[in-house]
């Protein structure tokens, strides 16, 4: 008698397998918890670390695999690990290379969220911190101690958008023991490359580490979020890899997917969003509202010197401090007023938004006395944005 198989059973160990050979524009996309060996041998003798292998979907498929490749040459480096956020990538830097009794030093312009994680977690770890003017190299050498295992960078300073001597910082960060990381959010691996730093007129240099919020340039689209830490040397990247492993992190794969179709657009939405930002600051330099344009292309803005040895571009982020005569609720009136800028956290993506911030309340030595407005071009025509900003200024008066 024929063997007989429910067609249950038929259905999901069915023999067919789809001819090898098909290629499309955009990777395939595998999804899994469960990878299937084909025998005990093959299930001992994979070794996922090394990705010569699958061993379970948290540890990798082709799809993310792809992405960490790209990841990897996009910031011009040779490994990558994928997290669930911006934030996690910091995270994992911390929880892997930080142990009770170190030392992490952080600008004092650091995305908040990672100087918050140093403050309420770390320090439950018995893990210290202290902050730094990233404005002041010689000032981070002289902080750095025998504790100290850990020193972020960020470029530009987040929301004020300060540009470090990112050559002499890591310099001045370069100990025995000490890791150099550098949250490259803003340069998204096109401003300039993290691990081969080359200023006009300087010697090169570059970082341990570099992590991105890949929730913004890299997506573009406002809709996922994800993270990447990303190194060059294996010894670190196998360091990561295995807290990565421990702390059960994993991205979804149709974000993944997401992100995979998004990449090849990166370097013609970076650049556009850049020229509409830089029109839009050309016009604020006319307003008697403002006292200070914050964008590192901007001339006269802090660093503006440094981004210029470094730099040829630059996001579509850019603040704006107010003439400390208007009061923050007339400030909050005006972004209230806006109609085509959108209330809202986060950059990169096609909507044009706007955020107020209280300077006194982000920084130590606030260089300012007004209120700070952040703004991040989206795909918007600038005349229509500038037209936005002409109505809604009306409400500082009123």
């Amino acid at each position: 008698m024929a063997d007989r198989k429910s067609k249950s059973t038929a259905l999901i160990h069915h023999p067919y397998r789809p001819p090898a050979g098909f290629e499309a524009a955009q990777p395939a996309v595998h999804k899994a918890s469960t990878v299937i060996f084909p025998n005990v041998a093959a299930l001992r003798a994979r070794d996922w670390k090394q990705k010569v292998g699958y061993t379970y979907g948290l540890h990798g498929t082709p799809t993310t695999f792809t992405l960490e490749e790209r990841i990897a040459t996009l910031e011009g480096g040779r490994q990558t690990l994928l997290v669930p956020s911006g934030l996690a990538s910091i995270v994992l830097v911390d929880a892997a290379l930080l142990s009770a009794g170190d030392e992490v030093l952080i600008p004092d312009n650091a995305y908040g969220p990672g100087r918050e994680f140093a403050r309420q977690e770390l320090r439950r770890w018995g893990i210290a911190h202290r902050t730094y003017d990233p404005a002041d190299p010689a000032g981070l050498a002289a902080m750095i101690g025998p504790a100290t295992r850990l020193v972020w960078l960020e470029a530009a300073g987040s929301v004020t958008m300060e540009f470090p001597d990112l050559p002499a910082l890591i310099g001045a960060a370069r100990r025995p023991g000490t890791t150099v990381a550098l949250d490259n959010t803003w340069g998204a691996g096109l401003a300039f490359d993290p691990f081969d730093l080359q200023p006009q007129g300087g010697t090169a240099s570059g970082v341990d580490i570099s992590v991105q919020a890949l929730t913004k340039y890299p997506s573009g689209g406002g809709d996922l979020l994800m993270g990447s830490v990303t190194t060059r040397e294996e010894a670190l990247h196998l360091r990561l890899k295995m807290t990565h492993m421990r702390m059960g992190w994993g991205v979804g794969l149709g974000d993944v997917e997401t992100l995979l179709r998004s990449l090849p657009s990166l370097e013609l939405r970076y650049a556009a969003q850049d020229r509409a930002a830089r029109r839009l600051a050309e016009w604020w330099s006319g307003r008697a509202e403002i006292v200070q344009i914050l964008h590192p292309a901007w001339p006269g803005s802090p660093g503006h010197e440094h981004w210029q040895r470094l730099c040829a571009q630059a996001a579509g982020l850019f603040s704006v401090v107010f003439h400390e005569r208007h009061a923050p609720q007339r400030v909050d009136a005006f972004v209230d007023a806006l109609r085509i800028f959108r209330i809202g956290y986060s950059w990169a993506g096609p909507v044009s938004l706007v955020v107020p911030y209280v300077l006194a309340a982000m920084r130590a030595r606030p260089a300012w006395k007004g209120t700070l407005v952040r703004f991040s071009v989206g795909f918007e025509a600038v005349e229509d944005l500038i037209a936005d900003l002409e109505q809604a200024l009306q409400a500082l008066q009123e």
